[in-house]
């Protein structure tokens, strides 16, 4: 069943226009939409694709003349792409996971499962772990002993959480992510040659080899509200304390977040994003795919670091980075045209070497 142009547009707080009764039961790009599609023509140029489609609504930019594109009814709100959230909310059909729980599910002794939760096949619930109210667990989930998770929250398939973890309301954890897992921690009887290479800077490395010993994940995880995790991203345990992640931060898939580390709150991780052990990221920081951020630093509040940054030392609030190292985007950008330049200043100083040693052949 679908939604009205009348009912969308008001669920977004967007004006809507001509025959706003047209019943809408899905979004396509322009030249896809069929009858029932609202198209998505956001811009000018998308709207010259409308009539390769069939639409006869679209949702469209502000002062867009809809009647001069042929349609019978458009939504047009403030912000476009803020918009597209509550617009794909309304018309997503969820992922399917049967209601109740099923079967083949096995609740540890005193389990706490709120009320209406959904438990997929072959999910393990340890003891003493509480599921919030509302949440659904897809199939083969496991939660450990003693973890909590807050209500309404989405655990997709294959969703794994280690011992003792705190979860927040809402987290969203796509198929394969990891919470709570040992972290990386591993010492050997002397000092190693990792210890000298950075006491050192790599001037002086004697070790001849030593076996190494695991160091124990003895803290857990902590979690806030509205947290999501994309596909097989790990977060590792603490290993004395928590491991931290702050309301509203989204990471996206195969970010890795290591022992100690502390995330503030409303932070965007995007694809393959390395955070090493004992980090702290403030509030706010947006780091672009591919970055990397070694232990032991800073990240101050507002950070955002281009794709494939490499964070080695303390980046101050506010400040926007690229590159390996990390530096400020505009000193960056005139490092790499410098770096450009490099092959023409070299030909220009052999040509003028050449020519000193004919002025001077002495030389």
């Amino acid at each position: 069943m679908g939604q009205t142009i009348s009912e969308i547009a008001e669920a977004l707080g967007a004006k809507a226009f001509g025959d706003v009764s047209i019943e809408i039961t899905g979004v396509a790009e322009p030249a896809d939409a069929g009858p029932a599609d609202l198209a998505l023509a956001t811009r000018r140029k998308y709207a010259e694709s409308l009539s390769a489609g069939q639409a006869r609504a679209a949702m469209l930019w502000e002062g867009a003349d809809w009647q001069a594109l042929g349609l019978e009814a458009a939504i047009i709100p403030a912000r476009p792409r803020f918009a597209m959230a509550g617009l794909t909310a309304a018309l997503d059909k969820g992922p399917g996971y049967t209601p109740g729980i099923h079967p083949s599910a096995i609740i540890g002794d005193g389990a706490d499962i709120g009320a209406d939760v959904a438990i997929g096949p072959f999910s393990v619930i340890g003891a003493g772990a509480r599921i919030g109210a509302g949440s659904t667990l897809g199939p083969q989930v496991y939660v450990g002993p003693e973890s909590e998770i807050g209500e309404n929250a989405l655990l997709h398939v294959g969703v794994k959480i280690g011992p003792r973890v705190r979860i927040g309301a809402r987290l969203i954890a796509h198929p394969g992510a990891t919470i709570g897992m040992d972290g990386f921690s591993f010492v050997t009887p002397e000092v190693n040659s990792v210890e000298q290479a950075r006491e050192s800077l790599g001037s002086k490395v004697e070790d001849e080899g030593q076996s190494w010993a695991r160091i124990h994940s003895l803290g857990a995880v902590e979690i806030g509200d509205d947290v999501e995790l994309g596909c097989n991203t790990c977060i590792d345990a603490g290993t004395i304390r928590a491991t931290r992640i702050g309301n509203g931060t989204k990471i996206d898939n195969l970010g890795h977040i290591g022992h100690n580390v502390v995330i503030g709150h409303d932070c965007l991780f995007a694809g393959m994003v390395g955070v090493a052990g004992s980090s702290v990221i403030g509030n706010n920081v947006v780091l672009g795919g591919q970055v990397g951020v070694t232990d032991n630093t800073i990240v101050g509040d507002r950070v955002v670091a281009g794709g494939a940054s490499v964070i080695l030392s303390k980046v101050p609030a506010g400040r926007v980075v690229l590159g390996y190292p990390a530096v400020r985007m505009d000193q960056h950008v005139d490092i790499y045209k410098a770096l450009r330049r490099l092959p023409r200043m070299m030909d220009e100083f052999a040509a003028m070497k050449a020519r000193l040693a004919e002025l001077d052949p002495g030389e």
